[in-house]
């Protein structure tokens, strides 16, 4: 039976345990990273000791930082870059990619600056076919691991989903097939600026009736901004909108989530995100939601709570009392 054969663009603590993933499920998986100390450990050592220590990978998973050589015979393409780098990765893989070639992605943000969602910015750039969505509730580890899990993965067509799940899915890593690409992408750029503010919920110890609060109003403004955008409300109630909200808002695992602790304790987002090698993306697409809520009158108070605190300097404690002196209302969407 001949090999398959698979890429990873970005070898962060996601992208690395999505390599691990395919890697056990018998995939020949080859991982780009852009830093050589990364490359280095996985193929001396079979462990990304900067991203994911402590985990061991398979010997089936390579890392390069030449992206012809990343790119050459894959079947599948999982992009794993950061948000705000995904066009700059897109034209250094373009010259690289062949059209029958599928990407999912697998990032979550909006880009600043064009307010595009990824999957957009993925078919500006790269001459393929629609790309797909893989999302969910997972942390990296767990992952890696070999810890079960589900995730949403979307492609045009339901056909076409349900066939990359059967090809990816295993028993431990357990894909859902839909056909609402946008709808599987709000659901992750949503989600982790609501982190943040949860984050700072558990930071300032105001108990986990305001963090079951800030949860479900929270799903309400994801789902007016899937509304707004065409996005399926039963996606955004499934495994990569509500599941993958549930899972960051509860653990300081999450890195959005633990950034919104740091701000809870009176650190400021900017001293927090300069000390760290990983990315916050809530933090980084918040401006670009609130931005166009504002402009579309779309109503999501609390992602605007937290792009005015990330952002703009205002205070936690202002930030909680405009939150807590909204006029009361009938509960809904």
């Amino acid at each position: 039976m001949t090999e398959q054969t698979a890429a990873v663009i970005g070898a962060g603590a996601w992208g690395t345990a999505l390599a691990a993933m395919l890697a056990r499920g018998g995939w020949r998986v080859t991982l780009w990273a852009r830093e050589a100390e990364v490359q280095a450990a996985i193929n001396d050592q079979h462990e990304n000791t900067v991203f994911l220590s402590g985990i061991a990978l398979p010997e089936t998973l390579s890392a390069t930082g030449d992206m012809a050589a990343c790119l050459s015979g894959a079947e599948v393409v999982l992009m794993v870059a950061p948000a705000q780098h995904t066009r700059t990765i897109c034209k250094d893989m373009r010259p690289h990619l062949a059209p029958q070639t599928q990407l999912f992605l697998c990032s979550k943000g909006v880009e600043r600056g064009t307010a595009a969602f990824m999957t957009d910015v993925i078919a500006e750039e790269l001459p393929l076919g629609a790309p797909g969505v893989l999302s969910g509730p997972t942390f990296a580890h767990e992952v890696a691991r070999g810890l079960p899990g589900a995730v949403t993965l979307a492609c045009r067509t339901l056909e076409a989903a349900e066939s990359w799940c059967d090809r990816i899915g295993q028993p431990h890593f357990r894909p859902y097939a839909s056909d609402d690409l946008i709808g599987a992408e709000v659901g992750g750029a949503i989600k982790n600026i609501l982190a943040i503010a949860c984050g700072i919920v558990d930071g300032r110890g105001l108990g986990e009736n305001a963090r079951a609060a800030v949860i479900t109003r929270g799903m309400a403004e994801m789902l007016r901004f899937g509304e707004a955008h065409g996005a399926q409300p039963e996606t955004l109630m499934g495994l990569c909108g509500l599941g993958d909200l549930i899972l960051t808002c509860s653990s300081r695992q999450s890195r959005n989530m633990s950034l919104g602790v740091a701000l809870g304790e009176g650190q400021s987002a900017q001293s927090v995100m300069a000390a760290r090698k990983t990315v916050a993306e809530g933090a980084l697409s918040a401006s670009v939601v609130a931005g166009w809520a504002r402009d579309k009158g779309v109503s999501m108070p609390i992602v605007n709570a937290v792009d005015r605190v990330v952002n703009a300097g205002l205070s936690v404690e202002e930030a909680i009392e405009n939150l807590l002196s909204r006029p009361f209302k009938i509960e809904a969407v």
